[in-house]
């Protein structure tokens, strides 16, 4: 039985009954409210639940069989504070786009931005001064909005094209080449979106290094980072070409490309600037700081300050990031502080595009958003789904939005 269906059940019991089932299973259970004890049956853990689910098949026979209802519904009778209340139209919040409600409890619309009570999933219930209005089911999607939006993405256009691309010739972008060739005449600072291939860039300098018999170290702020760079590139040129320095690993220490993480990196050159001159360092052409946002950081941020002011005069720096917010003001003072002018390589366009979806407890899946590709400059509004399934879990875990408000 699915979260959804186990607590459509549980919401139809009386509390008389809810409260006997969570005798024994939930502690302090007198005191809490139906929401509450609902919440916490479905937290239960698995043996416990299925023992529920027996229980809650028991209890259902001991309610009344539901009555016919053919008799059209009394008028709803609206309270002094009710009448006398100044009406209030228009759009109250993000979550009332597409509905008149003042925010002020349930509109009685099967809509995703008030959505029904727990529990009366697939019932009825009364919108002041109107007729009864059906809920929506659970696992039922709700109206879209208005017919002058544009329409929302499926689940089905979402996953469509996620996979393995079929093979075909690597042709470098000439961004790539750039970025590769710019480092012949000076350091370089490659700032592109996840996923672009800023890898490529990183791989074609080290060639280039050590074809001409030159060091290369690369460093990265993750120690399991470093780790994946090893395999990675140990694939490319070679167990015997590649080591690394971390805290709790040092393997082929004399290799001619070395993997650490920048303090190691930095407390090499603070050794060298007081005599301690490592031999790595007279041949090193070559240091490529991935994540140099981190450039940034009010505590780490100094360590990639001090390795690119003490770096030898003869390397090249290659510095890789998908995030750095101001790459300009960081390429000019590089280029102020060193004997080589600092370039940049700079682009905002995604290769891979980006696509986002929501997983609801209850094992549903939808889009995040309206859109099934993330815009590159603003963010789109929530996708219907999500905002129905966001509202039905807070109504779920909190109660209902009227009640938390007063």
């Amino acid at each position: 039985m699915t979260n959804d269906e186990l607590a459509t059940q549980l919401a139809d019991l009386p509390g008389r009954l809810l409260r006997r089932l969570a005798k024994g299973r939930v502690s302090r259970h007198a005191g809490m409210g139906k929401n509450r004890l609902i919440h916490m049956l479905l937290s239960l853990p698995p043996d416990q639940r299925a023992r529920v689910e027996v229980a809650l098949q028991s209890l259902q026979h001991e309610l009344p069989p539901p009555q016919p209802d053919t008799a059209p519904s009394p008028p709803v009778e609206r309270s002094h504070r009710q009448k006398h209340a100044p009406r209030r139209t228009g759009h109250h919040d993000s979550r009332s786009t597409h509905c008149g409600n003042d925010g002020g409890g349930y509109c009685g619309h099967a809509c995703p931005w008030h959505p029904v009570r727990p529990g009366d999933e697939g019932g009825e219930h009364v919108v002041e001064g109107s007729h009864r209005q059906k809920s929506p089911a659970p696992g039922s999607h709700p109206p879209r909005p208005a017919a002058d939006a544009p329409p929302a993405t499926t689940i089905e256009a979402l996953l469509q094209d996620i996979g393995v691309p079929p093979p075909q010739p690597f042709t470098p972008d000439p961004w790539q080449q750039e970025a590769v060739d710019l480092l012949a005449t000076g350091n370089v600072i490659l700032s592109v979106p996840t996923g672009s291939g800023k890898t490529y860039v990183a791989v074609e300098a080290m060639r280039r290094a050590i074809a001409a018999e030159q060091t290369v170290i690369y460093t990265s702020p993750l120690k399991a980072l470093s780790n994946t760079k090893l395999t990675e590139f140990v694939q490319i040129f070679g167990a015997e070409n590649v080591g690394i320095l971390t805290g709790d690993r040092r393997d082929n220490p004399q290799a001619t490309i070395l993997i650490m993480t920048t303090e190691i990196l930095r407390n090499l050159l603070y050794d060298a600037g007081g005599g301690e001159i490592d031999m790595r360092l007279n041949t090193l052409g070559l240091v490529i700081l991935d994540e140099s946002q981190f450039i940034a950081d009010p505590e780490r941020g100094v360590v990639w300050e001090e390795t690119i002011i003490f770096c030898p005069a003869q390397t090249r720096l290659l510095l890789l990031s998908a995030s750095i917010g101001n790459p300009d003001e960081v390429a000019t003072w590089i280029s102020s502080i060193r004997s080589t002018p600092c370039h940049l390589v700079h682009h905002r366009n995604r290769s891979v595009p980006l696509r986002a979806a929501y997983l609801d407890p209850s094992g549903r899946l939808a889009p995040l958003f309206r859109t099934r590709d993330i815009a590159r400059d603003h963010t789109p509004p929530l996708h219907p789904d999500t905002k129905y399934l966001f509202t039905r879990y807070e109504d779920l875990t909190l109660g209902p939005r009227s009640r938390r408000e007063n």
